[in-house]
């Protein structure tokens, strides 16, 4: 399954992975929203979240009043946060594009966010770089990107062969939710089987999706984003931001 197959089939399902979704959009927006603050003042500011599923950082952002853009590879997804947001009554346009090629003009963008793991689904050095040029492009000079991913200095260390699972209680019963981690040889890249258990009366349903990703370290990360152009690479930690992952905020730099 490609990555663009992996989030179209989970995109009707994909809050299910929470135990309450609307909670973790509105934690999860205030958390970046912070920092977005800190760094630009108090705004509002034009954010792209160039990898924004169905919403889940997207419609936090909007909520504090940003003006947000969303974007995702897959079409399924994006269209999903555009009914989420209209469900909300928040102002989301979205549409579906590659991060590698984003169909904005040069300096559109006070920030662009790019969260929740987005960004190792591209596996080569090459494509990461690409994502970050494009990333470059659309911001401002002085504009700031916010990027999270799995703390993998620690998980390349470890080489988990699973995540607990999460359990969602909803009007139809639970919903159970666990991955299961398969790394290849080169103890870089991961296949990951994502499954869901899905209640049905007496019987589960079982649903399964597959995706690969590239365990980037944090300092490679960093090295690769100042490869690209950005600069003031710097890393906060969830105990520092209250955002579930780590998060590399960098700048495009000012003239």
């Amino acid at each position: 399954m490609d990555t663009r197959g992996f989030y179209d089939e989970l995109a009707d399902r994909y809050d299910l992975m929470y135990a309450d979704w609307d909670a973790s959009v509105t934690r999860q927006g205030r958390a970046l929203g912070r920092l977005l603050t800190d760094a630009l003042g108090p705004g509002p500011h034009t954010v792209l979240d160039n990898a924004c599923g169905i919403g889940t950082q997207a419609l936090g952002l909007a909520a504090l009043g940003h003006r947000v853009t969303g974007t995702d590879l897959s079409p399924v997804s994006a269209a999903r946060a555009g009914r989420e947001a209209a469900r909300r009554g928040l102002d989301l346009p979205v549409a579906a594009a590659d991060m590698r090629a984003l169909p904005f003009a040069d300096a559109s963008f006070d920030a662009v966010v790019c969260a929740d793991n987005a960004l190792p689904h591209l596996l080569t050095a090459t494509d990461v770089r690409a994502a970050l040029a494009e990333t470059l492009r659309v911001l401002r000079p002085g504009g700031l990107l916010l990027l999270s991913t799995r703390p993998y200095d620690e998980l390349r260390r470890s080489r988990p062969q699973s995540e607990a699972p999460h359990v969602r209680t909803g009007p139809d019963g639970r919903t159970i939710t666990f991955q299961l981690w398969h790394w290849h040889p080169d103890g870089e890249r991961y296949d990951l089987e994502l499954f869901q258990l899905l209640p049905g009366g007496d019987t589960w349903t079982t649903r399964t999706s597959n995706a690969t990703y590239w365990a980037l370290p944090q300092e490679r990360t960093a090295e690769l984003a100042r490869e690209a152009g950005l600069r003031d690479t710097v890393w906060h930690g969830p105990r520092e931001t209250g955002f579930h992952q780590p998060v590399l905020a960098a700048r495009r730099p000012a003239p």
